[in-house]
């Protein structure tokens, strides 16, 4: 296994959120994750649409084991989402995470959420690396 899934399987251990959101981790790969969710009944606001915070933690989750899969203690600095278009129960949902740039221990990444091929919504987020790893790396 290499090093991103290694990594992305011990943060995948401990991420309740994510889990208890009924996401799943599809891919990982270094700077690049995607995740997918359905939308459920319990996601939608009196629109009858997605809240925007659960398509906001999608994309959060995504741009999280992107960032972290170099093995380097990441977090967040800020993020921001545009959303394009409302996703509605049922929906699959997929985060597909990159990483744009990075300089010394800050990087840029661009999430897309889509329902097919309709974009739901744009995030950026920008992190930085903290000391410290995920995993000890075996020799």
């Amino acid at each position: 296994m290499d090093l991103a899934a290694r990594v992305a399987a011990a943060m995948w251990a401990e991420d309740t959120a994510s889990a208890g959101l009924g996401m799943r981790l599809v891919a990982v790969g270094e700077g690049t994750a995607r995740l997918e969710m359905t939308v459920r009944d319990d996601m939608v606001n009196g629109h009858g649409i997605a809240h925007g915070g659960f398509v906001f933690c999608l994309a959060d989750s995504a741009f999280a084991f992107a960032c972290n899969s170099r093995n380097q203690v990441t977090v967040a600095q800020a993020c921001d989402v545009v959303f394009v278009a409302p996703a509605r129960t049922g929906d699959l949902l997929v985060a597909e995470a990159s990483e744009r740039t990075t300089f010394g221990r800050n990087a840029i990444y661009d999430v897309t959420v889509t329902r097919g091929d309709e974009v739901i919504a744009e995030f950026r987020g920008r992190s930085r690396q903290l000391s410290g790893t995920i995993i000890e790396e075996q020799s």
